[in-house]
C-alpha cells in the first residue's frame, strides 16, 4: 500500500457573492476530487490547536501527525532547516520577507504594506536584493540567508523570541504600529527600505508595472526545532514535494526525503506536472511508502485577494496534480490511500489565514464507497465526520 497527502495550501474559504455564494472550492471545476469523494470519505478536521496562530507552520505539522503544541518552536526555524542554516541553541531565526511598501509618504512609519510577496518576485532577483541588504546591515549579531522568492531568513545571535506581526495579516494598513518593538530590528527594516527603494531591480520592476521589493519585514521568530523522524513515528519511508522552504524544512527536521522539482516556485504558474510525476516516481520507482505533495498557489491567490486566480489554482490542483497522480499509480498497479485537504482557510475577504476547520477527503483504492457527495466545505461539514485534533488525521490515513 502506498500513502499520500495532497495539500492545497489555504484552499478553504467562505461563500463569495460573485461566485453565487459558493466557496472557490465549491465553485471550481474539480471532477477528479469529486469522483474520489464519491468513492471515499469526506469530513472536517481542526488543524490549528486552540490558542495557536493559524499558519502553514502549525497546520502542516499537524497534518503530518506532529502535535504543534509539543513540536512547534516557530516558523522561521523550520525554514532555516530547509536552506541549511546552521543554528545554535542560542540562535533565534526570523522570517525575512522582502515586501512592497507604498513610497509616497514622508516617513517609513507612514507607509502602507501593499504586497507581502512583492508580486511573487523571482528567487534570482530577490537574492540580489537580499545581497544588497546583507552588504550594508549584516554583522556578528545578525546574519541573512537567502531562501525562495520573497521568503528569506535572519539569524539573531542570542536573540529574543518576540511577538512580531505577520505581513499578510496587515495588507493595505499603515505600518507604524505594526513594526517590531525591538530597536535593532525596527532600524534594520527602515534602513532596508533606503537600500532597496532605488535599487536598479526595483526601478526596472516599476517600469514594467510590477510591485517593487523595497523593504525587509521580520516575523515568525523561533528557536531551533526539535522534531523526530517521520519513519520512526509511522514506520513509513516518507518524501516531501513542495516549492516552499517551510515544508522542506519540516521534511528536513523529520528526516524525510526532500524532492526538488525544477520550475516549482510556489506561485500560480508552478510546475504542476513535474510535482505529479515526482510523486508517482518516488512511490513506484524509488519504493517510498509515503509522499506529501504541497501546493502553495491557492494560499498565495487568497493573500492576493483574487477570486479568479484562487479558483484557477484549485482547478490546476485537480487536473494537473491529483488526476495524473491517481492515473499514474493505477497504471503502475499500486494500491494506495490518499488524503486531500487544505492546511487552513485563507479567505479572499480577509486575505489572511483563519483557524477554522477545513474539509478533508480520504480515498482508498482498495475500499471504494458509493456516495453522492462532492468535495467542498459545505458537503464535508454535512457528512458529519469530524476530526477534532488535526495531528490524528494521519492515523486514519494509515489505518489497516
Amino acid at each position: 500500500m502506498k500513502y499520500l497527502v495532497i495539500l492545497g495550501d489555504g484552499m478553504a474559504d467562505c461563500p463569495i457573492e460573485e461566485l453565487g455564494q459558493k466557496t472557490p472550492l465549491e465553485y471550481a471545476d474539480t471532477p477528479k476530487m469529486d469522483e474520489l469523494a464519491k468513492k471515499g470519505t469526506i469530513g472536517m478536521v481542526h488543524t490549528i490547536p486552540d490558542g495557536m496562530k493559524p499558519g502553514s507552520d502549525t497546520a502542516n505539522l499537524s497534518v503530518l501527525g506532529y502535535d504543534p503544541r509539543k513540536f512547534y518552536s516557530g516558523r522561521s526555524p523550520l525554514e532555516a532547516l530547509s536552506i541549511g542554516v546552521p543554528m545554535k541553541e542560542t540562535d533565534i531565526a526570523l522570517r525575512c520577507n522582502i515586501v512592497t511598501l507604498s513610497e509616497e509618504e514622508d516617513t517609513y512609519e507612514q507607509r502602507r504594506i501593499l504586497d507581502h510577496s512583492s508580486g511573487e518576485i523571482s528567487t534570482e532577483d530577490c537574492t540580489v536584493l537580499l545581497d544588497a541588504v546583507r552588504k550594508e546591515l549584516e554583522n556578528e549579531e545578525f546574519k541573512f540567508y537567502a531562501g525562495t522568492s520573497y521568503r528569506h531568513c535572519l539569524i539573531w545571535d542570542h536573540g529574543e523570541v518576540l511577538d512580531l506581526v505577520q505581513p499578510h495579516d496587515v495588507l493595505g494598513q499603515v505600518i507604524g504600529d505594526k513594526l517590531p518593538s525591538h530597536p535593532a530590528l525596527r532600524e534594520m527594516m527602515k534602513k532596508s527600505y533606503d537600500i532597496l527603494v532605488s535599487h536598479p531591480i526595483n526601478i526596472e520592476r516599476k517600469k514594467q508595472g510590477l510591485n517593487p521589493a523595497n523593504s525587509c519585514w521580520f516575523w515568525g521568530a523561533g528557536t531551533k526545532p526539535a522534531l523526530f523522524p517521520f519513519e520512526e513515528k509511522t514506520q513509513k519511508k516518507g518524501a516531501m514535494i513542495s516549492a516552499v522552504d517551510l515544508l522542506k524544512g519540516i521534511a528536513v527536521g523529520t528526516s524525510m526525503k526532500v524532492i526538488h522539482v525544477e520550475g516549482a516556485n510556489g506561485g500560480l504558474n508552478t510546475n504542476y506536472e513535474g510535482k505529479a510525476q515526482a510523486a508517482v516516481d518516488v512511490l513506484t520507482k524509488d519504493q517510498y511508502d509515503f509522499v506529501y505533495v504541497h501546493l502553495e498557489a491557492p494560499d498565495e491567490m487568497g493573500h492576493q485577494g483574487s477570486v479568479e486566480k484562487k479558483v484557477k489554482a484549485i482547478e490546476n490542483l485537480d487536473a494537473r496534480i491529483i488526476r495524473p497522480i491517481v492515473e499514474g499509480l493505477e497504471a503502475a498497479g499500486e494500491d494506495f490511500r490518499m488524503v486531500i485537504l487544505p492546511d487552513h482557510p485563507t479567505p479572499i475577504a480577509l486575505r489572511t489565514h483563519t483557524a477554522d476547520c477545513v474539509p478533508y477527503l480520504l480515498y482508498d483504492s482498495t475500499d471504494l464507497k458509493d456516495n453522492t457527495w462532492k468535495y467542498n466545505e459545505k458537503e464535508a461539514e454535512a457528512a458529519g465526520n469530524f476530526v477534532a485534533e488535526g495531528h490524528q488525521l494521519i492515523d486514519r490515513l494509515f489505518e489497516k
